[in-house]
């Protein structure tokens, strides 16, 4: 299958085809394909009589198949763009699945379906092997969002250390809009060509540069009990932005790979610690640090207190406000775990 960015090569050289299905969890590469043939397959004044755009919710089939096989005016094509595609019943879906096996080729229709096709829809999607350019946007994972951010910098002409991006990734989690917005505060702040800083990234995007969750989690692997508490303090005065859901995952998939370390028999290379752990490299020696300071006993006893604390958080077993839940955590992971 084919990366977004090579669908938007193939539009870049004028090669289209008259049925793009665009699905997926991940929006990001659905829009970027989605916008991109929007503004760029139609001339300026071809769009006022041969541009569409559609909502699914409001969409009538027998209406819609009509305007696809409706011709352009001046034109050499029509552009149908078909939003929320998913909010149209899979029952409702076989005229226009009948209209993809026999498209009109003077037709452009981009289908944004924002979640995973059903098997029944992606069973008939499978049958049809013209006409039809097929994308799946997938999620990305948590510990993939670092590395895309490291990525996108570049591509704009910034660097920025593995710390960096990982504190950018922990705070802006992995929705890849957002990511981007968020990113563009930095590349329009700071000067093309050079490596972000963290005070670059307090004063355009708002993260703390000494009270963070990178910071934090450095703290309680050292067990360094009075700027991990310290933290905790700042955190709890600061829910809003260092929210105890936000902050829990964190912690604990750096100790379930805490735990992972301590299992292996082989530490001495880094890299193949990184490998086994999925981490950057330059992280190895975090964990190392912390499986000192944390023996397995003492790690599954941090894994039950994140797993007792969530459930306070959720409303189980518990009278006491956010802010208080976070000091009380992390209090018992440095001192008494």
């Amino acid at each position: 299958m084919k990366t977004a960015l090579d669908i938007i090569k193939d539009i870049q050289k004028k090669i289209y085809f008259p049925v793009y299905f665009l699905a997926g969890d991940e929006p990001y590469y659905i829009n970027k394909i989605s916008d991109y043939i929007e503004d760029n397959v139609l001339e300026e004044d071809e769009k006022e009589f041969n541009s569409t755009i559609l909502y699914g919710r409001d969409v009538e089939m027998s209406a819609l198949i009509s305007k696809l096989k409706s011709f352009p005016m001046m034109s050499n094509y029509q552009l149908v763009i078909l939003k929320n595609a998913q909010d149209i019943p899979e029952k409702d879906y076989e005229p226009l699945i009948s209209y993809f096996e026999n498209p009109l080729n003077s037709t452009i229709l981009v289908v944004s379906y924002h979640k995973k096709p059903g098997k029944r829809i992606k069973a008939k999607l499978d049958k049809i092997k013209t006409g039809l350019e097929y994308f799946e946007s997938v999620r990305l994972r948590d510990d993939k969002v670092a590395a895309w951010i490291t990525q996108h910098l570049q591509k704009k002409g910034f660097t920025c250390s593995p710390k960096i991006s990982q504190i950018l990734a922990d705070y802006l989690g992995n929705d890849l809009e957002k990511i981007e917005n968020e990113l563009l505060k930095l590349t329009i702040n700071v000067e093309k060509g050079s490596a972000i800083n963290m005070d670059d990234v307090e004063a355009n995007i708002g993260i703390s540069k000494n009270f963070n969750i990178f910071e934090l989690q450095s703290a309680i692997a050292t067990r360094n009990q009075v700027k991990a508490i310290q933290i905790s303090h700042y955190f709890a005065a600061n829910t809003k932005e260092n929210s105890i859901f936000k902050m829990i995952p964190v912690i604990y998939s750096f100790f379930s790979k805490v735990m992972i370390y301590h299992q292996l028999k082989d530490k001495k290379n880094r890299g193949d610690v990184a490998r086994a752990l999925k981490i950057n490299p330059y992280f190895a020696g975090d964990y190392e640090t912390a499986a000192l300071k944390y023996n397995a006993t003492h790690v599954l006893n941090v894994i039950k207190l994140l797993r007792e604390y969530d459930m306070k958080a959720k409303g189980v077993n518990n009278q006491f406000p956010e802010g208080e839940l976070i000091k009380e955590l992390i209090y018992k992971i440095v001192v008494l775990s």
